[in-house]
C-alpha cells in the first residue's frame, strides 16, 4: 500500500466506520484499465465485432469497457482513427449522466484533458455547440488535440478562467459539466505521487476554488438547465460541502437524482459535527472497494424555472446581447490567437419564436448538423452510366456553389489557390452551410452554427480546422480527416487493421498501395487512409506510391 497521509487516513476512518479495512485492502488489488467507445464514429455492435482486444462491459457505462493491460489499445490504428478514449472506468460516469442531447448548448469548464468533453461532443452528434475550457495552456493544446481525434466538428476550445467566461455567457448554456479541480484522493492508488501534492494542496486549498467555480458555472446555466459536478476526491470539504455552498449562494440551484447504479453510495448529510444541505443524499459517491473504479463523487444540479429551456424576454436582451456569428481568427500551433472577427451574413441556427401571451422566447432547434448526411445524394440505379452522370452533376452543383458563395470570403486568395480547393472539395460528398464558412489568412474553417459572443476571449480553435492554403495548393487538415466518414470523401485507401502499413503510416513513411488502386492509371492527388473502414489521415497518391500527409506531430 502506498504512503498515504495520516490525516487522510483518519477522515477516511470517520467516514467509511466498519468499510474502512475493505477500502485499504483496495489499495492492493490491481488497477482497472477502460476504454470508452466514440459513438460519434461507430455504434457498440461495430465496436465489439472490430476491436481486437480483451473486453469487458463497464456495467454501468453504456459505451464503456474494460480492457486487459497486455492488450494496448493506445498502439492500435483504431486509437489514431479516434474510435475511443482510454479512460479510468469511473471517471466515464459524470458525462453519461448529464444527458445533453443534439442541437444543445454545452459547457465543459474544466474540461481538459478531453475524458468528458469528448463524450460531451459525441453526444451533441454534430448538431449545438460545445465550449471545451481549460485555464491552463498546455492543457488546453492537449483537449484540442483529443477533440479532434475524436472527430468532434462544432467546438469551441477555450483558455480563460471561469469568472471570465461566466461575464460573457449569462444564462447561455442547456448543460454544463464542472469536473472541478480537487485534491486527487481517488487517484492515489492509481498514481501514488498524487499523495505528495496532496500534503503541499490537500482539501482546504481546493475547496476554495471549487466553491468559486461551482457559483460561476451555476451562473451560465440557463433556467430549466442541468449542470453536473464531479470530483475524484473523497473529502467532505470538496464535495458535500461545495454542493450545500452553492444552495445557499444560489437559492434557484437544486440536487436531482441521476441515473443510478446498484453500487453507487448515497452523499453524505453530516461529516463529524457539519451538517451539510438534506439533498446532497441524492448525490452520489463511487467507491473503489465496492465498484470496479478509483474512486468518484457526483452531483447532479437543475436551475429551476418554469419551463425547461425557456427564459423570460426581458432577460433575453442580456444574454443574446451584441450576439453575432463567429468568425475566429482561430489559433495555429504556434500560440493562441486573441481577437474574433464576426460575420454579419451567417444565418443563425436558432429561430427565436416570441409567445406574446408568455412573454418567453422559446428555443427552436431546426439547424442541420456540421455536416448533413441526410442530404447526400447516395444514387441506387443500376444502370451505371446513369449513376455516374449524376455523380458528376452534383460535383458540378457543388462546385458552382463553392465558386458563388465561397471565394466571395477569399478574394485574398490567387485563381491557383481557388482552384485547388474546388478541385479538392469536388471530392468531399457533403452538404455544407456556406454562411459557416471562414477564410482567415492561410486557414479554412467550418464554424459551428449557435450563436455566441466570444469576442476577446483567449481561445485555440472555433469550429472545425478544414485546411490550408499554401502558395498554389490547398492542403486539407488532420482534423478534417478525422472529422470525415468513409462514404465523405471518393477517394479512399482503405487498409486492413492488421496491415504493417498502417503502423508506417502513422510514423510518416511513404507506401505503395498498388494492389489497393487496382491498376486506376488515371487515380491520382489526395487520398483518405483508412483503418477497416476508419479515416486516419491523408496522402497524396503519385503512380503507386501514396506520399504520407500523416502530420508530423501527430506522428507515433
Amino acid at each position: 500500500m502506498a504512503d498515504l497521509p495520516q490525516s487522510f487516513l483518519d477522515s477516511m476512518k470517520e467516514i467509511l466506520g466498519e468499510d474502512y479495512e475493505a477500502f485499504l485492502t483496495g489499495f492492493d488489488g490491481q488497477r482497472q484499465y477502460g476504454l470508452r467507445v466514440n459513438t460519434l464514429k461507430m455504434n457498440l455492435e461495430e465496436f465489439e465485432r472490430i476491436a481486437p482486444f480483451h473486453l469487458k462491459k463497464v456495467p454501468w457505462i453504456s459505451n464503456g469497457y474494460f480492457y486487459n493491460a497486455e492488450d494496448v489499445p493506445a498502439k492500435h490504428p483504431f486509437y489514431s482513427a479516434g474510435l475511443y478514449y482510454l479512460q479510468e472506468p469511473s471517471a466515464m460516469t459524470p458525462a453519461s449522466r448529464l444527458k445533453v442531447q443534439p442541437g444543445e448548448r454545452v459547457l465543459d469548464l474544466c474540461a481538459a484533458p478531453g475524458g468528458k468533453a469528448t463524450e460531451l461532443g459525441a453526444a451533441l452528434q454534430g448538431e449545438g455547440l460545445l465550449v471545451a475550457n481549460d485555464i491552463n495552456t498546455a492543457r488546453a493544446k492537449a483537449l484540442l488535440r483529443n477533440l479532434e481525434l475524436f472527430g468532434i466538428s462544432n467546438s469551441f476550445v477555450t483558455n480563460e478562467p471561469p469568472h471570465v467566461l461566466a461575464e460573457r455567457f449569462p444564462e447561455f448554456f442547456h448543460k454544463i459539466m464542472v469536473d472541478a479541480p480537487c485534491s486527487g484522493e481517488g487517484m492515489f492508488r492509481k498514481n501514488p505521487a498524487v499523495a505528495d501534492s496532496w500534503k503541499e494542496k490537500g482539501p482546504e486549498y481546493f475547496s476554495k476554488l471549487q466553491r468559486e467555480i461551482i457559483v460561476q458555472a451555476a451562473d451560465m446555466l440557463l433556467p430549466g438547465g442541468m449542470m453536473f459536478y464531479s470530483t475524484c476526491t473523497f473529502s467532505p470539504l470538496e464535495n458535500e460541502k461545495t454542493i450545500t455552498h452553492l444552495l445557499k449562494e444560489r437559492p434557484d440551484m437544486e440536487v436531482v437524482p441521476m441515473e443510478d447504479y446498484e453500487n453507487f453510495a448515497e452523499g453524505l448529510t453530516s461529516y463529524k459535527d457539519e451538517a451539510f444541505d438534506e439533498s446532497c443524499k441524492l448525490c452520489r459517491r463511487i467507491w473503489p472497494h465496492k465498484m470496479s473504479g478509483e474512486g468518484h463523487f457526483m452531483a447532479l444540479l437543475h436551475k429551476k424555472s418554469g419551463a425547461e429551456q425557456e427564459i423570460k424576454s426581458d432577460e433575453q436582451d442580456s444574454v443574446m446581447q451584441n450576439i453575432n456569428y463567429l468568425q475566429a481568427e482561430n489559433s495555429k500551433e504556434s500560440g493562441l490567437n486573441r481577437t474574433f472577427h464576426m460575420n454579419q451574413e451567417a444565418n443563425t441556427s436558432e429561430i427565436l419564436n416570441r409567445d406574446k401571451k408568455e412573454n418567453t422566447i422559446k428555443y427552436q432547434q431546426d439547424a442541420e448538423p456540421v455536416f448533413d448526411r441526410k442530404n447526400i445524394e447516395i444514387s441506387q440505379k443500376s444502370d451505371e452510366k446513369a449513376s455516374k452522370k449524376s455523380k458528376k452533376a452534383k460535383k458540378k452543383q457543388q462546385t458552382e456553389t463553392l465558386s458563388s458563395v465561397w471565394w466571395e470570403k477569399c478574394k485574398s486568395l490567387s485563381k491557383e489557390q481557388k482552384a485547388a480547393a474546388e478541385d479538392f472539395f469536388a471530392h468531399v460528398n457533403l452538404a455544407y452551410d456556406v454562411g459557416r464558412i471562414d477564410v482567415r489568412g492561410d486557414n479554412l474553417y467550418y464554424l459551428p452554427e449557435p450563436q455566441y459572443d466570444g469576442r476577446g476571449l483567449h481561445f485555440l480553435r472555433n469550429g472545425l480546422f478544414m485546411g490550408e492554403f499554401k502558395k498554389k495548393r490547398f492542403e486539407p487538415s488532420q482534423p478534417f480527416a478525422l472529422a470525415l466518414r468513409a462514404q465523405d470523401f471518393d477517394q479512399v485507401l482503405d487498409f486492413p487493421a492488421d496491415d504493417e502499413r498502417l503502423q508506417r503510416y502513422l510514423r510518416g513513411e511513404t507506401l505503395d498501395v498498388s494492389d489497393l488502386i487496382n491498376g486506376e492509371k488515371k487515380r491520382k492527388g489526395w487520398q483518405l487512409v483508412m483503418a477497416a473502414g476508419h479515416p486516419l489521415g491523408f496522402g497524396k497518391l503519385v503512380n503507386n506510391n501514396l506520399k504520407n500527409k500523416y502530420p508530423a506531430g501527430w506522428r507515433k
